[in-house]
This record gives structure tokens, sequence and C-alpha cells, in this order.
């Protein structure tokens, strides 16, 4: 805790999907602070999911790639500039990724392919990259990487690079189609068939690269598009702890008089490699204010042991139309109220 002086303010958000960007949400929880006279660090955080652009900053490139029913799409990437070179930062979900079909509804789950990161990843590769960094979150897919596994082909294309897989979820390979394809279209007798697809292709991959993907922590992730990846020689590690180290988060923790984090939406998967769940594992026994714009029943029971956590939903304090529709402007006025009240 702060001895003298200011009190300070962690922020380390989250996006809130659909209406608020990490950064926007960092910054306002910045201008209130400095509203009523506290000292803050905010930065936009990610767990490897849709956002990973927005929270690793870098030069802004655009390639048009396959996108995840086949039709072409302008995917973004990054470049992060470094004494070695660069490192390319890709977020697989503007390739492949779920919004880019319109969500489940619009979805053809059996048929929605990873070939556009593929793409991606060679094109990175190509460019020079002595690193590739692939968020896997967000997408459309459940194709366990097959699509981007035949766009690359031979793991030599990758050799001198390295391919590290920024991972959302802890999920292991066999279990990306029953846990996420609901939510991506499938219907219960898809998620069978994904199921026995992923089941094939944890034995194609063993047979022609030597990896047992099934024994991967994180390779379920973006629909084992992880897994496939590991398959060819990349790294899987958790999407949260990569940025939050790069980020400097664990040293922006000390002496803090309190943490602000957040998302759109707080559910039981925000404890599983998310940012909320891995920004208050962090803060220990520092307060912590999660702001989020809707909370699922029974999810705010899933705090780590010993944490001290203030929840606001910003539906239930504003209304759905308000929280979707002033996200920012929302969590200002809610860190305002909360510092002035301490």
């Amino acid at each position: 805790m702060t001895t003298g002086g200011a009190r300070r303010l962690v922020g380390a958000p989250d996006k809130f999907r659909g209406t608020a960007s990490a950064s926007a949400v960092a910054a306002a929880i910045g201008r209130a602070a400095l509203a009523v006279g506290w000292e803050s660090t905010a930065m936009a955080m990610a767990d490897g999911g849709e956002g990973l652009l927005d929270a690793m900053g870098g030069r802004e490139q655009r390639a048009e790639v396959t996108g995840p029913l086949g039709a072409p799409v302008l995917a973004r990437w990054a470049c992060l500039e470094d004494p070695e070179g660069f490192t390319a930062v890709i977020e697989m979900a503007e390739a492949a990724g779920l919004a880019l079909v319109g969500g489940g509804d619009a979805n053809d789950p059996l048929r929605a392919t990873t070939a556009g990161v593929g793409e991606l990843i060679l094109l990175a590769v190509g460019e020079g990259a002595h690193t590739v960094l692939v968020g896997c979150g967000g997408s459309a897919t459940t194709d366990g990487g097959s699509g981007a596994v035949e766009v690359i082909g031979d793991p030599a294309k990758l050799a001198g690079t390295q391919i590290i897989v920024a991972c959302d979820v802890r999920a292991p390979f066999l279990d990306a189609a029953r846990v996420f394809a609901p939510q991506k279209g499938a219907s219960p007798e898809q998620v069978t068939d994904l199921s026995r697809r992923l089941e094939s292709l944890a034995g194609d991959y063993r047979d022609r690269f030597g990896v047992d993907v099934t024994s991967l922590i994180g390779a379920g992730a973006a629909g084992g598009l992880a897994g496939g990846l590991a398959a060819l020689g990349a790294k899987l590690t958790s999407g949260f702890e990569l940025v939050a180290r790069r980020k400097g988060l664990r040293a922006a923790l000390e002496g803090a008089d309190l943490v602000v984090t957040g998302e759109g939406r707080l559910d039981a998967t925000s404890f599983d490699g998310k940012v909320v769940g891995g920004v208050v594992a962090l803060a220990g026994p520092t307060p912590v204010l999660c702001i989020t714009g809707e909370v699922a029943p029974g999810a705010e029971l899933s705090w780590p042991p010993g944490s001290d956590v203030t929840l606001v939903s910003l539906t239930e304090r504003y209304g759905g139309t308000r929280a979707r529709a002033e996200t920012a402007a929302l969590v200002e006025e809610v860190v305002a109220r909360e510092l002035a009240g301490r």
C-alpha cells in the first residue's frame, strides 16, 4: 500500500467485446483516477484472443488471406521492432474469427478453416520475423488447426523462426469441440463429428510430426489450432501471462492501493486463463474493483481464496442499452465513484 502522498491504482482490463477495446477501458480508468487525485498505471490486457494486437501494439500491417468460410478477408497483424529484427504478432481471430462470419448462427462449424492463419504465419516468416506470436482465441473454427497445418505443410518452412502460441484457455485438444463448438453454432451431432475429427487429427499429427498434442495444456485453444501449430514445433504458453510479462504487470502491482480490471461478460471461463482471473490472482490481498458488462449466474463465486473483490455489473447498474452504448464512459464513472469513497 502507498505510504504518504497520492494513492495509486493499477488498471488492467480486458476488452469489453463488441463495445470497447481494452485500450479504451484502460484510458477511462486512468481519467477517473486523475479526476479524483489518484495516481494510476493503466494498461490494456489480453489473453491471446481478440484484443491481442491492441494490447501488444507495434506497427500495423494488413494482408488478404482466406477467411473462415473460404471468402477472402483483410486481416491485421503487427510488427514489434527489436534489436534482433522484429516479432510478428498475429491474432488468429483476424483471419478465422467467429465475428468474421457474423456469429454462431451464421457459421458453418464443420467447414470453418484456419487456412488464413497459416497464410499469415508464412507471410510473417517470409518477411523475416525472428519470432511469430500467434494469439489463439475468438475462433469460428474447430478444425484442430488442420487448415493452417496444410497451408504450411513442412515444418522446415518455419526453420529459424520461433513460433509462440498465446492460448486464451487451458483446454485439452480433444475437448475443443465438446467445450467450445456449441458457441460456434455446432449442433450436438456436429459436436460429435468434430470430436471424432479431432481424435483422427491427433493420431495424424503423432504419425506425421511425432508430437502428441493430446498431452499439451492449452492445445484446444481456438478449436485446436494451438495443438496443430504445436505439431509443427510451436511453443504453447498462457496468453495472459505473456502479455502480463510484456506490460510489467507484476511490478506495477507492487504497492498499489487498488487494482481495476474487467471484461464484457464474467462467467466460469473468466477464471481459466483469462484476464480477470489472472489479474485477481496476481493482485493477491490487494483490493480489486472488477467491472463487467454483465455477470453470468454464480460466476462471482469463483474468486480465488483470499481475494478482496468488489464486483460491478454495468448492465445491472445502468441497464443493458447504456452498458453497451456507453461502456467506456460508464467504466470511468464507476471508477471515479469508487475512488471518491475510499
